[in-house]
């Protein structure tokens, strides 16, 4: 806590941002920044107990992946292999 009673919300933000960072492991294009902006938020509204544990908040969100923000789900995707394309 710091003087005024409260907890560190920066510290518990990058804590989210660093787990949810891992969790993609260069499977997107995305910046870190890009991701942690994308999935901040679930991360404190679905996994806030996980904080700052990043293994643990980052199997919270894989877990919950259909609970995600459109925008964060998308970056727990992997982009499509050039090759598969559909047939017609």
């Amino acid at each position: 806590m710091n003087r005024n009673g409260t907890t560190g919300w920066g510290v518990v933000l990058l804590a989210a941002g660093l787990a949810v960072s891992a969790a993609w492991g260069g499977a997107s294009a995305a910046t870190r920044n890009e991701q942690t902006a994308a999935c901040k938020g679930d991360a404190l509204k679905l996994c806030a107990f996980a904080i700052p544990n990043e293994a643990r908040i980052t199997a919270c969100m894989k877990k919950k992946i259909d609970r995600l923000s459109p925008r964060c789900r998308a970056m727990f995707e992997t982009p499509a292999k050039s090759g598969a394309a559909t047939k017609k």
